[in-house]
């Protein structure tokens, strides 16, 4: 009994600290920014060989502390042209961080985990 318990907690650690993405809506981003809370919006395409080798990194990254507090937005490249435009983003694997309600760093087409890990920095 006693290793079940044990076993139920770290399931739910684990599950505390997986990244949660979430698709980007222009009511979650308001929301994130008048929260102040540190964010990530990730403009991807599924085709898209760059966003894939982005997005283990990303998510390793925002697994493990200090990053776990930034919240993951994903735009999707061919169906949100208007949110695509409106960021000023030229084409797909815009990483953009936001801090306090300002944009802080953004990044295109970066694959490097030091890269990656540094704009997530600006937004903690």
């Amino acid at each position: 009994m006693k290793t079940i318990k044990l076993l139920l907690s770290a399931l739910a650690l684990l599950a505390a600290t997986v990244a949660q993405a979430e698709p980007y809506t222009q009511e979650a981003f308001d929301r994130l920014q008048s929260e102040g809370k540190p964010t990530l919006v990730a403009v991807h395409a599924d085709w898209c060989p760059t966003c894939k080798r982005q997005a283990p990194i990303i998510d390793a990254l925002l697994k493990q502390p200090p990053y776990s507090a930034i919240t993951l937005l994903k735009v999707d490249f061919d169906t949100q042209k208007d949110i695509v435009k409106s960021l000023r983003v030229p084409r797909q694997s815009a990483l953009i961080v936001y801090k306090n309600g300002k944009e802080v760093g953004r990044t295109l087409g970066d694959t490097s985990r030091t890269g990656i890990e540094n704009l997530l920095k600006r937004a903690i």
